[in-house]
């Protein structure tokens, strides 16, 4: 066992986002949302129980698992192509959304309407409130043409992420489908979701499952409050077939990074500042995941900026891209401990 300080892959070459020949040169990432999201940012002063409150639109923007992690993989200095679907009114205002922020998207069109979510600030308190709908409901039809596009849209990517929850109308194993399909297509499937939807998919088994603590608990089926608990999971999803890697989120904590070579603590940096909202911090430590994998990085250095970047979203409030700069000094603080599986030793 060992602590130890990581040192720091973020550079400038790392966080140019507005591309360039070294970006061009990188593999794109796709991302998988089948329950996107218009999320609409409202703030005030004070949330009043009579009379009306009178709020400030503070932001419109796409949202979703998928392409929240999209987002911060092109603020990472990475490629990423976000595949979602997308109705009615909302879904068109969803694809303008993405357009005019240049993430590069593919929208499989669905009958029902997408959903929107609202996340209210309070300035006075600083709390925020993420409200979020159930969504649309698909039917058997619209989730097979989900499929066949996604695969035809995976091409060269060597990595796919599926992220968020499952709209109504789709079986639970759904995400174990799209993980059959995308290795059969020759990539990784990078796999954060919860409910029925996760458990559905452990039968399939993916390349890297990332959970936070109440997805593990729910697993586990018993509380996961440390490092052990953790690991006791972790292991679990290995010799299961469930995940070849798996993280689980400590919140405070930081994070459990395990492989077939043993469990990775990584404990998370003291913050600079006051916590403002997780509602971003799962979808930007995937996204830094993802972006250091398809560079060649290893695991547990890839969930170390992970963790630092899940951080810096802590400091922001709603689902607000993370400072980079911040993220860059907490990622020097991100510290480790390995743990050998005994399995593996003296081999």
């Amino acid at each position: 066992m060992s602590t130890a300080a990581t040192p720091d892959p973020i550079t400038a070459r790392d966080t140019d986002a507005a591309g360039g020949a070294e970006t061009a040169e990188r593999p794109s990432i796709l991302t998988l949302t089948m329950n996107p999201a218009v999320d609409l940012c409202w703030e005030v002063g004070h949330l009043e129980v009579i009379g009306k409150n009178r709020a400030r639109v503070r932001s419109v923007a796409a949202g979703g698992g998928g392409i929240n992690v999209a987002r911060h993989v092109v603020r990472l200095g990475g490629r990423a192509t976000a595949f979602h679907t997308a109705g009615g009114a909302v879904g068109l205002r969803l694809n303008r959304l993405l357009d005019e922020e240049g993430i590069d998207h593919v929208a499989v069109g669905i009958d029902d309407e997408t959903r929107e979510a609202l996340v209210l600030f309070e300035t006075g308190s600083r709390h925020g409130y993420h409200v979020v709908p159930p969504g649309p409901h698909l039917d058997e039809r619209e989730g097979r043409r989900s499929l066949d596009a996604l695969v035809q849209a995976v091409g060269n990517c060597p990595y796919v992420v599926a992220s968020g929850s499952l709209p109504g109308g789709l079986p639970d194993d759904f995400y174990a489908a799209v993980a059959r399909r995308i290795r059969e297509a020759g990539s990784r499937l990078v796999l954060d979701t919860s409910g029925p939807a996760l458990r559905g998919a452990l039968t399939e088994g993916v390349f890297l499952l990332r959970c936070n603590r109440t997805e593990a608990e729910s697993m586990a089926g018993r509380p996961v409050r440390d490092f052990d608990d953790a690991r006791a999971l972790n292991e679990h999803l290995l010799t299961t077939g469930a995940a070849e890697i798996a993280v689980t989120t400590l919140g405070e904590l930081g994070a459990l990074c395990s492989t077939g070579h043993g469990h990775t603590e990584l404990h998370a940096p003291p913050l600079p500042g006051e916590p403002l909202s997780d509602a971003g911090a799962g979808d930007s430590m995937v996204a830094a995941l993802v972006t250091r994998l398809a560079a060649g990085e290893d695991p547990v250095s890839a969930c170390a900026l992970g963790v630092a970047v899940a951080a810096a979203a802590m400091l922001t409030p709603s689902t607000e891209p993370f400072d980079l700069d911040v993220a860059r000094s907490l990622r020097s603080q991100v510290r480790t401990r390995f743990q050998a599986d005994p399995r593996r030793r003296g081999v």
